[in-house]
């Protein structure tokens, strides 16, 4: 299955692309991002975005193992303002956000509609991911989403080592939910 263009009502999320990469640099490479990103290399290389997309993140989509979103309001579809990641695996979904773009609610609709697709589309039984315990915001998307702390664990992140919470959430739960919208 390819990765479809998923729209909420602020946003469009397009599958990413490779000639995402320059904007990707230019907004993540930013402490206020990247502190809480496990396994990523501070400071980040001058080319990490093209070579994450052109290594990782593109062939695991062509593969049909990950499913990738670049963000952009709908109001200015040209310009990326960050990105959401679905995957298999232990830690199933990640996304960032410019910092510009954070406190307005764009990542809650972005993680309702990648939720959505994870669960009805993709038809996954368990949304897991992992969060550093001190990113509040990140974590509070996730209560918010219905997700739950199932275990904590130590991971390293460019901020140091740190408690790591790891929230999911079941389709059956995630189902119930929608239910009573």
């Amino acid at each position: 299955m390819g990765v479809p263009t998923l729209e909420t009502a602020r946003l469009v999320l397009r599958p990413l692309q490779l000639s995402d990469a320059a904007a990707t640099q230019a907004l993540f490479a930013h402490w206020g991002i990247v502190r809480y990103v496990p396994d990523i290399p501070w400071p980040y290389p001058a080319d990490g975005a093209e070579s994450y997309y052109r290594n990782v993140a593109l062939p695991q989509m062509e593969k049909g193992t990950a499913w990738r979103w670049s963000l952009r309001l709908k109001s200015a579809p040209e310009e990326l303002i960050g990105a959401i990641h679905l995957m298999d695996g232990d830690n199933n979904r990640f996304f960032w956000l410019g910092i510009a773009w954070q406190g307005q609610g764009l990542m809650t609709e972005a993680c309702e509609a990648a939720t959505q697709f994870w669960f009805t589309t993709l038809e996954r039984p368990l949304l897991r991911t992992n969060k550093a315990a001190l990113n509040t915001a990140s974590r509070r998307i996730s209560e918010r989403g219905g997700m739950r702390v199932v275990a904590v664990e130590t991971k390293d992140y460019p901020a140091g080592p740190l408690p790591t919470q790891i929230c999911e959430i079941t389709r059956e739960e995630w189902l119930a939910g929608q239910a009573k919208k």
